[in-house]
């Protein structure tokens, strides 16, 4: 992982032995002492000067990338691959516009997993020529999330917990369940 700092060799845009006045000029020990000021300034003024780049996912210093993905709310752990993390970052407003949905969820599991997960709701619509038709769905709410997967036991179950219960509507208690992806076919096929 890297990160920023003083960069060896770096020069300054700005050097400030420059903008002194000129009875500093000449002055051996100014021009040093303000030539160490520059070292520490110069990182600055470079970040400064790139300051968009840090904010487009594609371009982000990855220590930066692990700080905006806290920072526009990523349902991510720190432990997915880069480009999975810049990804987050890149669609978080639109993740965000569809949370709480049945989309949204599924959308939030499959960037934490790379699965598309299998989603059970006891809820419909449905309408009905007559009065007093038979509600569709289920009288207790609740939501059953299904994660099929090569290995199971790759998966935290904690973790997958944690990602549907940010991202599931309010109000709605569920369950989660980590299955295998292998089915197997009946017995004469």
């Amino acid at each position: 992982m890297s990160s920023r700092g003083s960069v060896d060799g770096l020069g300054s845009a700005l050097p400030l032995g420059d903008q002194l006045p000129a009875v500093y000029a000449d002055d051996d020990f100014a021009q040093r002492f303000v030539a160490g000021l520059d070292t520490v300034l110069a990182p600055l003024f470079t970040v400064l000067d790139c300051l968009e780049a840090y904010f487009t996912p594609a371009l982000a210093p990855e220590d930066f990338v692990d700080w905006l993905t806290g920072w526009v709310g990523t349902e991510l752990d720190g432990t997915e691959p880069l480009s999975v993390r810049r990804h987050a970052v890149a669609t978080a407003v639109s993740l965000h516009r569809v949370r709480g949905t049945a989309r949204g969820l599924a959308e939030a599991v499959e960037l934490a997993f790379g699965v598309r997960p299998e989603l059970t709701e006891s809820g419909g619509a449905a309408w009905s020529a007559r009065p007093l038709g038979p509600f569709p769905g289920k009288p207790r709410a609740a939501l059953h999330v299904t994660l099929r997967v090569a290995d199971p036991a790759a998966v935290d179950p904690y973790r997958l917990h944690a990602v549907v219960a940010a991202s599931r509507p309010a109000h709605l208690p569920f369950t989660v369940e980590v299955t295998s992806s292998t089915s197997s076919l009946p017995e004469g096929r």
